[in-house]
């Protein structure tokens, strides 16, 4: 019997070890928003098109149809981006949109749907301020999810956040 669970501890040992070695040798790739746009595909750039006047009701997301690159499904990645922030509390959020730039959703329309990153985070995180960039590490789904603000062409199940630093 001592035998067994010797050998049994070994072999978990080895497994740890091994996985550990593993997720090291892989870490997530650097993707950033032009990587989310299938090549060939014209992407309306809202950006430029951003009126900041007006009211809100009148906002109409463009290019619902816009497509999503298929082989990042299940991918570890790590990507930049703002905060528009869905759930949490004055603490933490543990639900939250991830755009390109500033303001997208809040101050200006949304982006088309392959520009938006719909994120949760087991737990939550502490956003500081809205204002700054961060950088989201976990893995991404084409997945789509939609909410009153915007649909959404992306999923990520996050496991770190972190301030974007140049």
């Amino acid at each position: 019997m001592t035998f067994l669970k010797t050998t049994f501890q070994y072999i978990a040992l080895v497994s740890l070890i091994l996985t550990s070695f593993v997720s090291s040798a892989n870490p997530p790739k650097e993707i950033f928003w032009e990587d989310l746009i299938p090549q060939g595909h014209m992407q309306i750039n809202t950006q430029a098109q951003a009126n900041h006047e007006g009211s809100e009701q009148n906002w109409v997301q463009p290019d619902l149809n816009a497509p999503v690159v298929k082989a990042l499904d299940g991918k570890s990645v790590s990507l930049p981006g703002f905060v528009v922030p869905l759930e949490g509390d004055s603490e933490v959020i543990t639900e939250f949109l991830l755009v390109p730039y500033f303001g997208a959703c809040i101050h200006v329309p949304p982006p088309p749907p392959n520009q938006i990153v719909h994120v949760t985070i087991k737990g939550g995180v502490p956003i500081d301020s809205l204002y700054d960039a961060i950088v989201v590490t976990g893995v991404i789904s084409t997945q789509t999810w939609s909410g009153e603000i915007a649909q959404v062409g992306y999923t990520m199940k996050a496991v770190g956040v972190a301030p974007f630093e140049l």
